[in-house]
């Protein structure tokens, strides 16, 4: 029994030491609860939390990508359009335009593609983070520069058009499930369990945190802050093209704006989650809170009929409400801190 107090112990002290993290339990608790007797069976179904898992997916990796970037300081403007360019380079290979699909088997075919989605927003991340790192370009003017770059290629290459995947198999790959869950939800479970591991037990993981927290610091504690951004950087990119995959792959095409509403989300289910827009704080258990809530009301959205706009408006007032509570409580924080100081 001991072993179990010891970590109600310690989760009850995670709690009270983040209290963002409680604002969000809360937040999640009171959402799942209002819409469970709002809804009742339309929203408790399983068909419903079936749809939910596949929409989910693809915004996931993209949430993660986003937090990496927040997590050292900086904001990643760019990956929508980097997630475009790259579908749009998959599709290519899935649609023959690069070389003649028919002579190769389609397992072989679908490998390039994915392979040259992945190489091609490694590259853009990687770019991104050279940019930022060596060039010492701010991350918000770095990469609303190379998002304005990255879609003007896209644009370019498919002259605006949408570019059609030519084979069945790989469109199909979206849809798949093990009972009843899923491929592409394990996948993003997986991902957030690897990247949590990463960032909490690893050196790489202290080394962006500690960007986040004090470059200049970091810098004299014999840390090359450049390597970790670059890499950092990288790691976005990856993420953003398996994102990219999966779009392509529900959509059956690509084209330049695909999931151009997802940038907003992103930057939203950061905060919401606790990542801290200065860096330095924030755990990825938060986004995946933050993720879930966001999904919740977008699912509710859908039963409710609203409109586009007035979702943006909700994400709106949500956003500025999150930061508006943030910024009070860790003012309170302060304000506590420096009474005690003051009576000691």
């Amino acid at each position: 029994m001991k072993p179990t107090h010891e970590k109600y112990h310690k989760f009850n002290g995670i709690l009270k030491n983040d209290t963002n993290m409680l604002v969000l339990l809360g937040v999640f608790t009171t959402v799942t609860l209002f819409l469970g007797i709002t809804l009742k069976g339309k929203f408790f179904s399983i068909n419903n939390f079936q749809s939910m898992a596949f929409q989910i997916s693809e915004f996931g990796f993209l949430a993660i990508a986003m937090s990496l970037a927040m997590l050292t300081g900086g904001i990643d403007l760019s990956i929508v359009s980097n997630a475009g360019l790259s579908g749009i380079i998959a599709a290519f290979v899935l649609s023959g335009k690069f070389f003649n699909i028919e002579s190769v088997s389609s397992g072989v075919t679908i490998l390039i593609a994915v392979l040259a989605a992945l190489a091609c927003s490694t590259l853009c991340g990687l770019f991104n983070g050279i940019l930022i790192s060596k060039l010492s370009i701010p991350p918000i003017l770095a990469t609303l520069g190379t998002m304005i770059l990255y879609t003007g290629i896209g644009m370019a290459l498919t002259n605006g058009e949408s570019v059609r995947v030519g084979i069945r198999e790989f469109s199909k790959l979206s849809s798949k499930t093990l009972f009843d869950i899923p491929y592409i939800f394990i996948l993003l479970v997986i991902t957030f369990i690897i990247v949590s591991f990463i960032l909490s037990k690893t050196k790489f993981g202290s080394e962006i945190y500690m960007v986040g927290q004090n470059s200049v610091a970091l810098r004299f504690s014999g840390v090359d802050a450049e390597k970790v951004l670059i890499k950092t950087y990288a790691m976005i990119g990856f993420l953003v093209g398996i994102s990219s995959l999966i779009i392509i792959s529900r959509v059956n095409s690509a084209r330049m704006g695909f999931g151009d509403t997802y940038q907003l989300q992103t930057i939203l289910v950061a905060v919401l989650g606790g990542i801290d827009p200065d860096g330095g704080k924030g755990k990825l258990f938060g986004v995946a809170l933050g993720i879930t809530v966001l999904q919740f009301l977008q699912s509710a959205f859908t039963i409710f009929q609203f409109t586009p706009y007035s979702k943006k408006l909700i994400w709106g007032i949500l956003l500025l409400a999150v930061m508006i509570t943030n910024f009070f409580i860790d003012n309170g924080k302060s304000l506590k801190l420096s009474r005690k100081i003051k009576a000691n």
